[in-house]
């Protein structure tokens, strides 16, 4: 036995809505863009996913049967308003709201993420999604009616997943964008419309509620490939450009400053206003959100010249050597974990809330539990990890939440990578009974939540 956590700790789980609810055309539910995706070799459709529209009683019950004591979800912003801009749909809130009240009955605390890239289509088509203002004032507008039904018993929010990917090539599949020249200069315009509607929500939410709320990045440590200064000088620049730029708003309300030169000498036009900067000075953030699954490294010999940083890693990412990795080569680094804990908190000083991380790996059952050592093993070092920046570097820390307590299809919609502690009966293209059965981690992780991070071992 070691060292618990501080008391309070939070012990939990994450899942965006298309990764589990299924549910796609029931109870007033509007078409995402996801609902027009269809299946491929390696990928399943969106249309069921785990069914957890009508088995999360069944869910909420593994989750408090291992201890945990926090949830993240994602509230579909095309099930409560099909449309994305017009009336909204009293079934699909009723959802979340029943939702939200049996997680508190097991004395589970809900927290909620408002969008996690599955657009409402009819925004896409019309507007093609951030990169247009309109679709800005009508996501301000879903997220305010959603505090005002749920901030009462919702302590925790944060409004994108993952952000920062919005400054990445990411930007032209997760932000509803349907057409266009995917040009740098869009990339920009619509991460900055994101970081607009973030900024209003999380006013919003300031001024009216008691809840907490904070920016969500996918931070992922990124070593430089040598001790050459251009690979050291790379490597910063890709935190500085996909991190930090957003950070500096999270926690400061301003933009990088080495940033801002960049794009001006570029004659890149954010779509800056004055309005947005108004925003942008009432800003704060009670937390720092983020997920973490690998490490890279940089070399920057592979980069052609005149890419800017924002695509440093579409070139010259490489594995990071004498790291163990699965077969989608995603490594397994928890000193990278530590260190983006401590770094982060050292520079900005606000509570560090990891709320995703995990392995995917290949899995079948065949009638007997599932040995998921490797999954253990991950967990334990990435809490290890975590402990030490607490106790050793001084890091607040709120919680930890896996990604993720069931099998679920992978970003990808890949049912055949799974990062769950609990096994779901389905492939990518037989959906079977989608019966749940625990693995082996199951157990292990329910020890580690009883004894607070205290007992890692099997």
């Amino acid at each position: 036995m070691s060292q618990p956590l501080p008391r309070g700790f939070l012990w939990g789980n994450s899942t965006s809505s298309m990764q589990t609810e299924g549910g796609w055309n029931e109870g007033g539910k509007g078409r995402s863009v996801y609902d027009i995706r269809t299946a491929t070799n390696n990928s399943s459709d969106w249309h069921v996913a785990i069914d957890e529209y009508h088995r999360y009683d069944e869910d909420l019950d593994l989750m408090a049967n291992q201890g945990m004591n926090c949830y993240r979800f994602q509230i579909s912003w095309s099930r409560v308003c099909p449309t994305g801009d017009g009336d909204f749909n009293e079934e699909g809130i009723q959802f979340y709201d029943d939702l939200i009240n049996k997680l508190l009955s097991r004395n589970i605390t809900p927290m909620i993420c408002l969008y996690h890239f599955d657009m409402p289509l009819a925004l896409a088509e019309k507007y093609n999604g951030f990169i247009d203002r309109h679709v800005v004032d009508a996501f301000v507008r879903y997220g305010k009616e959603m505090i005002k039904r749920f901030a009462d018993r919702v302590p925790y929010w944060i409004t994108f997943n993952e952000q920062n990917l919005y400054s990445m090539p990411e930007v032209f599949q997760i932000s509803g964008y349907l057409k266009g020249p995917q040009s740098d200069a869009d990339m920009y315009r619509i991460s900055h419309h994101v970081m607009v509607a973030h900024a209003r929500i999380a006013n919003y939410l300031h001024a009216h509620t008691q809840s907490k709320i904070g920016g969500m990045l996918a931070y992922q440590e990124v070593y430089p490939a040598t001790s050459r200064p251009r690979d050291i000088f790379y490597a910063r620049r890709i935190d500085e450009f996909l991190n930090r730029n957003l950070l500096d708003v999270f926690a400061y309300g301003r933009y990088s400053s080495e940033v801002l030169t960049f794009l001006k000498r570029k004659n890149i036009d954010l779509d800056l206003t004055e309005e947005d900067q108004k925003a942008f000075s009432k800003l704060h953030s009670d937390f720092i959100a983020f997920s973490y699954y690998r490490s890279l490294q940089i070399n920057s010999d592979h980069v052609p010249i005149n890419v800017i940083p924002n695509h440093y890693l579409d070139f010259g990412a490489e594995e990071v050597p004498g790291l163990p990795v699965n077969e989608w080569g995603w490594n397994v680094d928890p000193t990278g974990f530590r260190d983006i804990l401590t770094k982060t908190y050292n520079q900005y000083h606000l509570p560090m809330f990891p709320i995703e991380n995990g392995i995917g790996m290949r899995e079948k059952f065949n009638g007997s539990m599932i040995q998921d050592d490797y999954r253990i093993d991950y967990h334990r070092r990435h809490i290890q990890a975590l402990k030490k920046a607490v106790f050793d570097d001084g890091v607040e820390v709120i919680g930890y939440l896996g990604w993720g307590l069931i099998d679920i299809p992978s970003s990808s919609g890949n049912m055949d990578k799974r990062y769950g502690m609990v096994y779901v009966n389905r492939t990518n293209h037989d959906l079977k009974d989608l019966k749940r059965i625990p693995k082996k981690s199951y157990g292990w992780f329910k020890h580690v939540i009883e004894t607070n991070g205290a007992d890692l071992d099997d």
